[in-house]
């Protein structure tokens, strides 16, 4: 019924803008305008050019002044540009001033975003969730898809009488869309509720299995899901662009202590990630929520490693996550060979603690590991075991949740010596070796 925007059929060349209003902030204003680049290619849209623009004070209108409006629609005119796009977050009045200035699309960040998830989704569950947030966000913009009927004004005779008559026609329908609208967006939000529970089904079912559960969180192309198919051997789309996955995955593992571990990949995030993307991808984010612990993927070779990890966190604070144990994983160390000053300079910042990796080479993935099975020691332990042949089940039960280390025959019993997870222990106490020999 409505999209997020009227939009032409092939944007080609655009035109980025990063407003900043304290002059300290100009570093980090120039940093995201990089990252907004890569959004929009992204989209497969090109960067004709960019302009990053100090302004002491807001203004209502424009966000810039009037004048530097204009001198900035001028320069996008001159390079070819077909798109504008904001880095900043553009109100609805804002956004239709610059079209109504400039002849040309406006987007903002957001609007790339979304236009990206809705790209990106595949499953049911992120397809619903892209659609709310579209919903909402264009909710208050319906009035700049009618813009056709001011035009309807200009011929009703020029009296209060003609007038109103045309403005109340384009009035009428724009009510009935947001009624359409808010009906549509209360639909998909009982949707969206419904998968919501059927995945807290799913998550029950995980955690009466006992098995622990770890969630790979970081900025969006850090390596998320190129970690978890390493470790599990799995195949999930793994690609070298934003936001390669919104749909969150689970695998289950075996540690080489024997101890299971389900993995699971989530979306990964960008600085000013948008509100309303925060809550409309909660039942995604919930992953990280509800883990044992969890797995922070850094690109080691991103200039502003520091701004990401400081962004994840926030967002995990955000969440309710933020005091969640955590491994942090500094991957594509293999780019950073020739830069050992660099190195240096991130072991000295994270003390130490991270682990530093090549999910491409391998390199460092022992040492995670070992990271992993730390996490878990308090969930297994060593037992020596007497199993009566007639009682398989429970040889085949270990071979599954824990590690078999040494496996003889007696009799008519079976010897283990095996790695059991705590929460089984009570299964295998009456067979257990020590047991029976102070019986």
């Amino acid at each position: 019924m409505f999209d997020v925007r009227e939009k032409p059929q092939m944007v080609e060349r655009a035109f980025l803008i990063g407003v900043y209003f304290d002059r300290a902030d100009a570093d980090d204003a120039r940093s995201l305008l990089e990252e907004l680049a890569e959004l929009v290619g992204t989209l497969g849209i090109g960067v004709a050019g960019t302009a990053c623009v100090f302004v002491r004070d807001r203004n209502a209108r424009y966000l810039t002044g009037s004048g530097k409006c204009i001198e900035l629609i001028e320069e996008a005119r001159s390079i070819g540009a077909d798109c504008i796009v904001f880095d900043n977050e553009l109100a609805p009045m804002q956004q239709r001033a610059w079209e109504e200035e400039s002849g040309i699309t406006v987007i903002d960040r957001e609007e790339v975003i979304l236009d990206i998830f809705k790209m990106r989704a595949q499953t049911s569950e992120a397809r619903l969730q892209v659609e709310l947030a579209r919903m909402e966000y264009s909710l208050p913009r319906l009035a700049r898809m009618w813009g056709h009927l001011d035009r309807q004004r200009g011929g009703s005779g020029g009296g209060k009488g003609g007038g109103g008559a045309a403005r109340g026609e384009g009035e009428q329908q724009i009510e009935v869309d947001r009624r359409l609208a808010r009906k549509r967006i209360d639909r998909v939000r009982r949707e969206l509720e419904s998968v919501r529970q059927n995945r807290e089904t799913q998550r029950k079912q995980r955690t009466d299995t006992g098995i622990p559960h770890a969630a790979i969180v970081g900025y969006t192309n850090a390596g998320k899901s190129s970690l978890l198919n390493k470790l599990s051997g799995s195949d999930v789309l793994a690609e070298d662009k934003l936001f390669a996955t919104l749909d969150p995955t689970t695998r289950r593992i075996q540690l080489p202590d024997g101890q299971p571990l389900l993995l699971t990949d989530t979306v990964g995030f960008v600085r000013n990630l948008p509100h309303r993307l925060v809550e409309a991808f909660k039942a995604t984010l919930e992953e990280a929520v509800l883990a044992d612990f969890l797995i922070h993927v850094l690109d080691a070779s991103a200039p502003r490693i520091y701004d990401f990890y400081q962004t994840t966190v926030d967002v995990l604070g955000e969440l309710g996550a933020g005091d969640k144990p955590t491994i942090v994983v500094l991957n594509k160390i293999d780019l950073l060979a020739d830069d050992p000053d660099r190195l240096h300079e991130l072991k000295a910042h994270f003390n130490g603690s991270a682990v530093f990796a090549s999910i491409h080479t391998g390199e460092g993935l022992d040492r995670l590991i070992d990271k992993l099975s730390d996490q878990l020691v308090h969930r297994v332990g060593r037992m020596t075991l007497r199993i009566p042949q007639a009682r398989r089940d429970l040889v085949a039960l270990l071979h599954r949740e824990g590690k078999i280390l040494k496996e003889d025959y007696e009799d008519n019993d079976v010897l283990l010596t095996a790695v059991v997870p705590h929460a089984m222990r009570h299964q295998f106490a009456p067979f257990e070796e020590t047991a029976n020999a102070g019986a």
